[in-house]
């Protein structure tokens, strides 16, 4: 699991970094950094991979080494999909919803296949175990269930957010191009609380207060349900008015797709960490 840990680091920072170098005025899910952000931001989970395997002692053995260079290729895979998913660069070739799933499908590739072959995977050393003895951290967690956590915790943050879009786009509940009174505009909020909520599941799970993480989940309904109904069901329009329905904002049941959808996705996403983590 020690180099399972390192590409959720890798694949959780890189697209930290391609979402802070986003344009602030970006359309959200589209490509606002550009190639180049793009490239910075793999370059930067490729050399975090590296570094933090190296440091780790994964490097060591032969084992490592192939593991590591799998978990590049999952990594460069994800954000070269995931990339041409955002801008609708899919291809001709690619048919519907196809070139929202392929991105997805490489990272679950990439990560059932470092599980599946753990066993040759090295345990953390190097520089890595050495710190953390010389640390002498108040809390006794073994080097690689941190870095395995600390991925996990990363992934939560825009790994999740992309996630959760390309699901939402795949399945037809949003519309591929970003659209101004779309219902991701509508309850654009989830952006912002996607992530906490993502956290907030993994953090009380791990602390075994599952049954606060169902409250949360909960209260998340309760809270968004007046909202939902504060949108008009489709054909709600006056009837002096026939354009309402076309101009006005998504209908209820648009918007309550996205967001059931869009939450069931984003707790999949916490609760995998979590048996991940467990």
């Amino acid at each position: 699991m020690s180099v399972l840990a390192v590409l959720l680091v890798g694949v959780g920072l890189a697209d930290l970094v391609r979402a802070a170098l986003a344009a602030p005025d970006s359309p959200p899910g589209s490509d606002g950094q550009g190639r180049r952000g793009w490239l910075v931001a793999t370059v930067v989970g490729v050399v975090t991979v590296l570094a933090l395997a190296a440091a780790a002692g994964l490097l060591a053995v032969v084992g490592g080494i192939a593991l590591t260079l799998l978990a590049v290729v999952s990594l460069v895979s994800w954000m070269l999909l995931s990339r041409a998913a955002l801008v609708g660069d899919v291809g001709p070739r690619v048919p519907g919803s196809v070139g929202y799933v392929l991105p997805l499908a490489a990272l679950g590739l990439g990560l059932v296949l470092q599980l599946a072959l753990a066993g040759w995977a090295p345990p953390v050393g190097g520089w890595i175990d050495g710190w953390a003895r010389w640390a002498d951290l108040p809390w006794e967690v073994a080097p690689e269930q941190a870095m395995l956590v600390l991925g996990l915790a990363l992934v939560q943050l825009a790994t999740g957010n992309v996630v959760v879009r390309l699901v939402l786009v795949a399945t037809g509940a949003m519309e591929a191009a970003p659209s101004v009174d779309g219902a991701d505009q509508e309850l654009r909020g989830g952006r912002l609380l996607g992530p906490l909520e993502r956290l907030f599941i993994l953090g009380l799970g791990l602390a075994g207060e599952v049954t606060a993480a169902g409250l949360v989940i909960a209260a998340k309904g309760l809270i968004r349900w007046p909202e939902l109904r504060a949108h008009p069901s489709p054909g709600a329009g006056s009837s002096d008015r026939p354009d309402d329905t076309a101009a006005g904002p998504s209908g209820i049941d648009k918007v309550t797709e996205y967001f059931l959808v869009g939450s069931f996705v984003s707790w999949l996403v916490a609760l995998t960490a979590l048996a991940l983590a467990s």
